[in-house]
């Protein structure tokens, strides 16, 4: 599979994912009182001051091109556990180390239980939403 197909979808499948998955997942959160901010946050983030909603949807295509990638690597492997283990292991470990180390955050959020069960619920819904979204576009002959 060349990086012309698999690039684009899984863009796209890290942008669906993040805009319908973790954001649902950050709504329902919400809805329980788990998290204090509502999705579809627009507030801006440093460094470029774009809305938040708008730089997950970037690094949620980062994420989904990396899945993607390994999906079509792996035509045996699941694309719904490859995502799942992305977005509830890979994304909550990078999280938890480099950007909370980039931001002077405590690394491995500081050892607190409720932001880990938090992490991986709204990042192992993101990384199950690009699976999701894999698993049609390898169902469709698309990567």
């Amino acid at each position: 599979m060349t990086a012309v197909r698999i690039i684009p979808v899984g863009f796209v499948a890290g942008v669906l994912a993040v805009l319908v998955f973790h954001q649902g997942m950050v709504g329902l959160l919400h809805l329980l009182g788990a998290v204090p901010n509502p999705p579809f946050q627009l507030r801006p983030v440093p460094p470029l001051g774009v809305p938040q909603l708008v730089s997950a949807c970037f690094w949620g295509g980062l994420w989904g091109i990396l899945t993607a990638a390994i999906v079509a690597a792996r035509p045996g492997w699941s694309p719904i556990w490859v995502g799942l283990a992305i977005g509830a292991v890979a994304c909550v470990l990078v999280g938890f180390v480099v950007v909370a180390g980039i931001r002077g955050q405590p690394l491995m959020g500081g050892m607190d239980p409720n932001r880990w069960w938090r992490s991986v619920a709204i990042n192992g819904a993101f990384g199950l939403g690009v699976g999701v979204v894999l698993w049609g576009a390898r169902r469709a002959g698309r990567i």
